[in-house]
């Protein structure tokens, strides 16, 4: 009967243990997919519903070793030195947590530096962002009782496994396993690192990052008595030529523009074309040595033809993006964020409409909201079914971006003193079963965009010698031309001017930049269109 007895108890012991596992595994789930909601979203359902299989897995795998690693730590840690875990996690989480409430984006290293240069504005911010300052605080505390809730795994431990993990070397071993992910996910390109300990390497890299360069001066003297007196360059998001020719041209039916046809974007992803649009490149030269953070930028020559500079960004409410550093953003008079909902775009039309009606010389850069994927995200709710196609929902998001967009933008103006050129940072591949753009081996769908320019009649004149040929990286030496740049000069400098076809393709990956001084980048050229 004893024997029966404890038999039952031990059964019943077993039973317990096995549930407080299983609880204390599901809490520390519950808290891990909490802590890290935005990463998981952007590096595994975004890149899932791209279609980019291969970097859905990586990224999954990458998350899931390193919550192994956590959840190891959070049972076997001695209690003191679960405390500084504890407090470590809070702290990069609570950052990551608070600025995704805040601005709806992932935290990165150039994020980072922001906000430890605006941290003198942390209270002003906290009055203004009162609500979702809240709803993170709450989220942070909640996955911190979470973590707290799945320490108890340990009290089912065996006692000889609570003693050796408590020892010193038990302990040392552990803080080694823990901090491994950290140190060497950057060494092996491994990606991405998860929330609650992100926000230290980032920190490290701005710590040991080499300063920006600065600029070349600009050595060229333009003629400050000829040229337009207004120029504009409208960047849009992820609009493809076709789409441009099918939904947009027809739009602009009774307005003279010039169009040079399908265009070569200089990049797949938005960050390496809108650093090369804004740099300048030499397309006869260029070679994975060149760094375009050395280049005089078009704020330079603006400046120095006269103009005053500004660039608004409808994309975001933070820092600057896309490799905007302080060198170069100390060299623009005026930057606006101008992010504001589904009517950004007609927002910015309406701005750079009073702009063109003011008097002296201007130079602005403006990048659209336009329609990053998900397409979805860009109309009304309900203004499509849920299960319309990837097509349907790209061309209904770009109706709706540019709804009334270019008769806003060129109400009343005097078209004989403005240039506005119109393009896009790159194509869209709109493909079942594909990403987009910025894919690991891109086609040439995701460079093709559109480049029309809105000119006076005797600049359009000169232009208009057939369509085809065409590159971003000719907006710029072009634009010398109208700032008063003499035009043998831009062209020899950069590329040919936009009356003939570019001298030769050219177009950046992500590396578009060294990340140390003398480093080597991602860059190709050729003679052909870009893309598969």
């Amino acid at each position: 009967m004893g024997c029966e007895k404890q038999r039952v108890i031990n059964s019943t012991d077993n039973k317990w243990h096995v549930s407080r596992l299983l609880a204390g595994f599901l809490l520390f789930s519950a808290a891990y997919a909490l802590i890290n909601q935005l990463p998981l979203t952007h590096a595994i359902l975004y890149r899932a519903a791209a279609h980019d299989v291969v970097s859905a897995f990586w990224a999954a795998l990458s998350f899931a070793l390193q919550a192994v690693v956590l959840l190891t730590a959070v049972i076997f840690l001695p209690r003191r030195w679960f405390a500084v875990l504890l407090i470590a996690v809070t702290i990069s989480a609570g950052v990551n947590m608070v600025y995704g409430q805040i601005v709806g984006n992932m935290l990165d290293v150039q994020k980072t530096g922001w906000l430890i240069t605006e941290a003198r504005q942390a209270g002003e911010a906290a009055g203004e962002f009162t609500k979702p300052l809240a709803i993170a605080t709450g989220k942070l505390i909640f996955g911190v009782l979470l973590l707290l809730g799945a320490r108890t795994i340990r009290k089912s431990l065996p006692g000889q496994l609570k003693a050796a993990s408590t020892g010193k070397r038990g302990s040392a071993a552990f803080l080694a396993l823990l901090i491994a992910p950290s140190l060497l996910w950057p060494v092996f390109n491994f990606y991405p690192l998860a929330a609650e300990r992100n926000l230290y390497n980032f920190a490290a890299t701005i710590l040991t990052a080499d300063p920006p360069p600065q600029r070349a001066a600009v050595t060229a003297l333009p003629n400050k008595d000829e040229g337009i007196e207004k120029i504009i360059w409208l960047i849009d998001e992820s609009i493809s030529y076709s789409a441009f020719q099918q939904i947009i041209s027809p739009d602009l039916a009774t307005t003279a523009y010039v169009d040079f046809g399908e265009s070569a974007s200089m990049g797949h992803c938005s960050t390496p074309s809108n650093v090369a649009m804004r740099s300048g490149v030499n397309v006869r030269t260029v070679d994975n040595r060149t760094d375009l953070r050395r280049t005089p930028s078009i704020w330079a020559y603006a400046a120095k033809a006269g103009f005053t500079t500004s660039m608004i960004d409808g994309q975001v409410t933070g820092p600057p993006q896309n490799l905007l550093q302080p060198p170069e953003r100390g060299l623009i008079d005026s930057y606006q964020n101008a992010a504001s909902g589904l009517k950004t775009d007609l927002t910015i039309a309406r701005t750079i409409n009073a702009s063109l009606k003011s008097e002296g010389k201007q130079f602005t850069y403006a990048i659209l909201r336009g329609v990053h994927f998900q397409y979805r995200d860009h109309y009304p709710e309900g203004a499509l079914p849920q299960s319309s196609s990837t097509q349907a929902q790209y061309e209904k998001a770009i109706t709706y971006s540019k709804k009334d967009f270019f008769a806003t933008l060129l109400d009343g103006i005097d078209r004989s003193k403005v240039a506005i050129f119109y393009t896009s940072d790159h194509g869209q591949n709109i493909t079942d079963g594909v990403t987009p753009h910025c894919s690991g081996n891109p086609v040439k769908a995701e460079f093709s965009v559109p480049l029309v320019a809105f000119l006076p009649p005797e600049v359009a004149e000169s232009y208009k010698t057939g369509n085809g040929g065409r590159s971003l990286s000719q907006l710029f030496p072009t634009t010398l031309t109208l700032m008063g740049y003499d035009a043998d000069y831009a062209k020899e400098k950069y590329d040919n001017i936009l009356g003939t076809p570019t001298a030769r393709y050219v177009w950046f990956g992500r590396g578009v930049v060294p990340v140390k001084d003398g480093g080597t980048i991602d860059v190709q050229t050729g003679q052909d269109f870009p893309g598969r």
